[in-house]
């Protein structure tokens, strides 16, 4: 009986209160034909009347509700008893602790004008949801007829935003037995995204000892961060890489990229070495020469002085600082 009380109650409140007070009445009435039996008729009929014109109950179907952009989303705000024919309703956007209005006066105000209306008995629904629209929202709705004249519910909006196309990083060439890692990363999506690796468009396990075919791989993905790293690359290894990003609002992938992987050529190896000696070799004599160069320039100079001559196996010299002429020492008068 409370069941069906109630269900009558949320679909026409007012007429249900009109209709428990006619059985009032009518329980009155038959009281004084009955006493005895009637009075506990009377009592519950009583009860019940007072339960349901107590004062305005809200309710509403989810406290937490996910949309993904671009969509539509109804926050359901449902009135289970109220006797006020008019109650003023309000919706409130919290957002960083800071409430705005939207909806209030009876019409949408704030950013979602022209994005959202009103729908009986006092649910919102915000069409095309965008990013910025996640938030805390709060119905109010006040019953000046009512015994209790206020009630309020409180409802959190998350909006899903599919992931761009990440940023991936593949090296183009690996020698085989060293290390190298990809990379993959994009900000966009939310809730966070989450990365899986494919290559030649079949999809990398993320433990390569799962799989009979990626056995023998030594690498290590991250699906939460992106990264795909080896720590030995083979010669198997090699081919076109490209990553996704994945959340529960939808996926994007980036273009495909080659690696190769060569073998470790020790003939090359051996030639990078000897230039490299070459090189360091030629470095030091030129070094030598300006050295030797710059000590034979010094020397010309200090041991020819205008007082005393000097003679050095058959080399001439001239001071450039002397300010007279001197005569050279194969001069002969």
């Amino acid at each position: 009986m409370a069941t069906e009380r109630r269900r009558q109650q949320q679909q026409h409140p007012f007429q249900f209160v009109q209709r428990a007070r006619g059985q009032l009445n009518s329980a009155k009435r038959a009281s004084k034909m009955a006493p005895g039996r009637q009075t506990f008729g009377t009592v519950l009929l009583f009860f019940s009347l007072c339960c349901v014109t107590s004062g305005v109950i809200l309710r509403t179907t989810d406290k937490d509700v996910w949309a993904n952009e671009f969509e539509s989303i109804e926050l359901s705000c449902l009135i289970e008893s109220i006797s006020t024919s008019n109650p003023r309703i309000e919706w409130k956007k919290i957002k960083n602790g800071a409430p705005s209005y939207v909806y209030f006066q009876k019409k949408i105000s704030g950013d979602l004008e022209n994005r959202a209306l009103l729908r009986e008995p006092a649910n919102l629904l915000i069409l095309n949801v965008s990013r910025s629209d996640s938030a805390m929202y709060r119905c109010e709705v006040v019953a000046i007829d009512d015994q209790k004249s206020f009630d309020e519910i409180l409802i959190s909006l998350a909006v899903r935003v599919k992931p761009v196309v990440p940023r991936c990083s593949v090296p183009n060439s690996v020698t085989a037995g060293s290390s190298t890692e990809l990379r993959c990363m994009e900000s966009e999506g939310y809730p966070l995204s989450h990365y899986q690796w494919f290559r030649n468009n079949e999809e990398l396990p993320e433990d390569p000892k799962t799989s009979v075919r990626f056995y023998n791989s030594s690498y290590i993905m991250n699906a939460e961060t992106g990264s795909l790293n080896f720590r030995t690359a083979r010669k198997e290894d090699a081919g076109k890489y490209h990553c996704q990003a994945r959340n529960d609002a939808g996926a994007a992938k980036c273009a495909p990229q080659l690696m190769e992987v060569y073998d470790f050529d020790i003939w090359m190896l051996l030639l990078k070495i000897v230039a490299g000696v070459i090189a360091f070799i030629l470095i030091i004599v030129g070094l030598c020469q300006a050295q030797k160069h710059s000590e034979c320039f010094c020397r010309d100079r200090t041991e020819n002085d205008y007082k005393v001559p000097q003679y050095d196996s058959g080399r001439d010299c001239v001071s450039v600082d002397e300010g007279h002429f001197r005569h050279k020492s194969s001069f002969v008068i």
